[in-house]
């Protein structure tokens, strides 16, 4: 494809979300600092909210990786649709025998977060795409959240998700829940000098130092984004390709428009505006 004749030494713009890539923007750096803050103040559950193709999962996977040592994990990527597939899920992660009633899971449960407490270990959970969870496995994670010693929670729990989950919170049967949120972050969309920082790192991780984009093209790029990282990936990676299928140096703007029509959830950019593209009006 189009690598080699940029001078890349491999995609800078998949969808898979790539650790090696990331870029300590402030909105994913603010969620990451705020759920480690809270998870070593002994809070028990935290949540950190986005929309669709802001970053929740990368944030996820970096949150996962500095999670200090004396945190055991317990990662969930799939929502469970129960409360007991909540609590098997949990005990197969921690190694405790599942089987049984949920009193008697619990039960275990409550025994294997002790040992590890005193052990000097606490234990993590984190739920991902948590908007999918229902109701009964909501007040399961609530519960599992009341376990906890004279001084100290003995279960932390991470929940990230759509913002559709905090509109469930507010509703009135789920407000013991809300409570228990002590700690949230949102991860917003990008401006437009975090777009371009975006994209220029992305490119410079993978070997390109070529300006690829003029600043007009910056600007409609990020009108268009709307200034959400996935679907900045994919301009880019939809622009490249027609600039390389026509053989030209750098991205211009039919490159662009192309790449817009082609994506859906890309907005038209203020095309309509001269001066953004440095055009003389008559």
């Amino acid at each position: 494809m189009y690598e080699s004749y940029f001078g890349c030494k491999q995609s800078p713009f998949t969808l898979t979300p790539n650790t090696a890539m990331f870029h300590a923007l402030p909105p994913h750096l603010e969620a990451i600092q705020t759920a480690l803050a809270a998870l070593e103040m002994g809070e028990g559950i935290v949540h950190i909210s986005g929309e669709v193709g802001t970053g929740k999962t990368l944030v996820c996977r970096m949150l996962i990786n500095q999670l200090p040592a004396h945190f055991d994990l317990a990662y969930l990527p799939t929502p469970a649709a129960s409360a007991q597939e909540l609590r098997v899920a949990i005990a197969n992660e921690l190694n405790v025998a599942s089987e049984g009633d949920m009193t008697a899971l619990t039960a275990r449960l409550h025994r294997e977060l002790i040992s590890r407490k005193e052990k000097g270990q606490s234990v993590v959970v984190i739920l991902d795409e948590a908007q999918a969870l229902p109701d009964e496995a909501l007040e399961a994670i609530r519960l599992l959240g009341n376990l906890e010693t004279e001084q100290e929670k003995l279960l932390h729990i991470v929940l990230i998700g759509q913002p559709e989950l905090d509109a469930r919170l507010q509703q009135h049967h789920l407000r013991q829940f809300l409570q228990r949120v002590t700690f949230k972050a949102t991860l917003r969309p990008l401006d437009i000098a975090e777009t371009i920082a975006y994209i220029e790192y992305r490119l410079a991780c993978v070997g390109c130092h070529r300006a690829l984009f003029s600043l007009p093209l910056y600007k409609a790029l990020w009108q268009s984004s709307q200034g959400i990282p996935r679907v900045i990936n994919l301009l880019c990676h939809k622009a490249l390709l027609a600039t390389y299928s026509r053989k030209l140096p750098v991205v211009g703007q039919q490159e662009l428009l192309l790449a817009i029509k082609e994506t859906n959830g890309a907005r038209q950019p203020l095309w309509t505006y001269p001066i953004l593209w440095g055009w003389k009006l008559a």
